[in-house]
């Protein structure tokens, strides 16, 4: 499916074309869901050389699998490519769960299990540099959301589905192609999620399935249900979209270069089941969202409704929100209630400030922002892996700050301050070699 415009040179036609992909931005568009094997397809549609993939996989030195790449798979009268990871008889293999009903690529088999700790001890052994870097972030993002669902410190976690050699080679896969083309920046939008319910090691569970949503709650994605009574994203395909997305919503203004579409697994009734990547050159700084200040002055409301109604705020799409205390009329004690939200939310944000608090009007005016492009990285400390949230501007960090949730977990389970925690991932992150 690739598409480059003509470039002009002494390489080979073929060599030119690839090269001409890296260090471009790329756009993630999910309307079916997101799976491991659907990213690395898209990647390799998109132009990305198999052999930069495959000999990376090599490094691992798991036996008992082929990468099957077939170009030209038609879903819904559109072609994309498949990738499927073949597993012999006798290795472990994923389950539904790990590729879902939309996306699994395998016959039904028996759960596999290994222990995060021994995932993260293989890739450190056998990989170096960015894709080391990146495959070891995305099985840490399942790594942390599972620790939390389960109640047990990330070290302990043991992987079920995700643990299968189909996914490490989907992960480890994604990682090394990604690492090839070395974007400059990466967009998504938002994430299809699908609903009803999928069996997995630990039973039916509802869709979206708890690991993927925690894994995108944790990275402030946002989420559509999709329409459709399927699991359409996966933990793994979570985690790679958590990990690689910096900037969520539409395709930002872009002289487009290359389109990839990976496969999924099942034909959709209204739409071609692909994801697609899209390269090009950014054009223009992308246009911000409408912004509005939402606010509410409250002087007769009990302080412990403050948190159900930041509750409710941020499921009606909120942005931010904060209390101000202030001193009201008759030099009562009050507060006011501020929420940032982006236009297509406001009136929901309004119908739940009027709902939930004692006040009787409600006051917004537009404003604009500036952001940071986002992204984190993964450190580790004396006592196992933080994740780092970065900060950037024109390429550059400016903001480190480590996740709460991940060094109040590890300060926990450790049985240190949290303050020592944080003191040590900045350190790792400070003192780690830079690409």
């Amino acid at each position: 499916m690739m598409s480059i415009d003509h470039v002009t040179g002494g390489l080979a036609q073929d060599e030119i074309l690839t090269r001409a992909l890296q260090t471009l931005h790329l756009h993630l568009d999910m309307p079916s869901g997101i799976a491991g094997d659907m990213v690395l397809g898209a990647l390799f549609d998109l132009g990305v050389p198999e052999a930069a993939v495959r000999d990376e996989l090599a490094k691992l030195g798991l036996g008992g699998w082929e990468l099957r790449v077939a170009r030209g798979a038609r879903r819904g009268g559109m072609a994309g490519t498949d990738v499927k990871v073949m597993v012999d008889q006798g290795h472990d293999r994923g389950a539904a769960h790990d590729h879902g009903p939309a996306h699994h690529h395998h016959g039904p088999a028996e759960h596999a299990h290994r222990h995060y700790a021994d995932i993260r001890a293989l890739v450190e052994r056998t990989l170096a540099g960015r894709v080391r870097e990146l495959a070891l972030a995305i099985f840490d993002r399942v790594a942390r959301a599972e620790a939390r669902l389960h109640g047990v410190q990330v070290g302990d976690v043991a992987f079920h589905e995700v643990g299968a050699v189909d996914s490490i080679i989907d992960i480890v896969g994604t990682a090394a192609a990604v690492a090839w083309l070395g974007p400059a920046s990466v967009s998504g939008s938002p994430v299809a999620m699908g609903h009803g319910t999928v069996r997995t090691a630990h039973g039916i569970l509802p869709v979206p399935s708890p690991a993927a949503l925690e894994i995108l709650r944790e990275a402030g994605a946002p989420t559509v249900d999709g329409g459709l009574d399927k699991e359409l994203c996966t933990p793994t395909g979570a985690a790679i979209a958590a990990e690689l997305v910096g900037r969520w919503g539409p395709m930002p203004p872009m002289t487009v270069r290359a389109v990839g579409y990976g496969a999924g697994d099942a034909d959709f009734p209204d739409r071609p089941n692909l994801l697609r990547i899209t390269a090009g050159e950014l054009t223009a700084a992308p246009a911000a969202a409408a912004l509005y200040r939402v606010e509410a002055n409250l002087d007769d409301m009990s302080p412990e409704l403050c948190e159900h109604v930041a509750d409710r705020l941020f499921a009606a799409g909120a942005v931010d929100v904060w209390w101000t205390p202030v001193v009201m009329k008759k030099s009562r004690p009050a507060f006011v209630l501020g929420v940032l939200v982006a236009g297509p939310a406001r009136d929901a944000v309004v119908d739940v400030v009027l709902a939930e608090t004692t006040t009787l009007g409600v006051r917004w005016d537009a404003v604009e922002r500036r952001v940071l492009d986002r992204k984190s990285e993964t450190v580790a400390t004396p006592w196992g892996p933080v994740s780092v949230k970065l900060g950037s501007a024109g390429g550059r960090v400016v903001n480190v700050a480590p996740e709460y949730e991940s060094c109040r977990a590890l300060a926990l389970s450790a049985g240190v301050p949290l303050k020592d925690v944080y003191a040590a991932a900045l350190a790792a992150w400070r003192g780690a070699p830079r690409p």
